[in-house]
């Protein structure tokens, strides 16, 4: 099979693609809806308390990480479902397992935040 060649629109019409699948994942997941949430206090935390370029690098690795485990396990999840309506202890557990992946990246996400800002929110208070 012979590849195609480069394409800027199909490039962008990719990218049109990925969009649409933003919108799957708000249209049907609250979890996204929590997560959104969790992120725009982090980021506004993050200008109130003028954090460093490192801790910010930190802060968006772990939104980018916790949005990405959310489509993943998003994507099996409606996988598992269109092969099969049956109840399947196989299915199940690839559904609890990718629940579990956001879970660890979600705390994950908690745990930097703390360290982030757990001390600054202190200091805040302190003074």
């Amino acid at each position: 099979m012979e590849k195609e060649p480069f394409s800027v629109k199909k490039r962008i019409k990719s990218f049109k693609y990925a969009f649409a699948g933003f919108r799957a994942l708000f249209r049907a997941e609250q979890n996204a809806w929590i997560h959104t949430v969790a992120a725009i206090l982090a980021i506004g935390a993050g200008f109130l308390f003028r954090i460093s370029p490192g801790e910010w690098i930190a802060v968006i690795i772990v939104i980018g990480m916790v949005f990405a485990a959310e489509i993943f396990n998003t994507s099996l999840e409606r996988t598992a479902d269109f092969l099969t309506q049956e109840q399947d202890d196989r299915i199940r557990d690839i559904k609890d397992l990718s629940a579990a992946a956001v879970l660890v990246c979600a705390i994950t996400a908690l745990i930097v935040g703390l360290i982030i800002f757990l001390p600054k929110v202190i200091c805040f208070f302190a003074s």
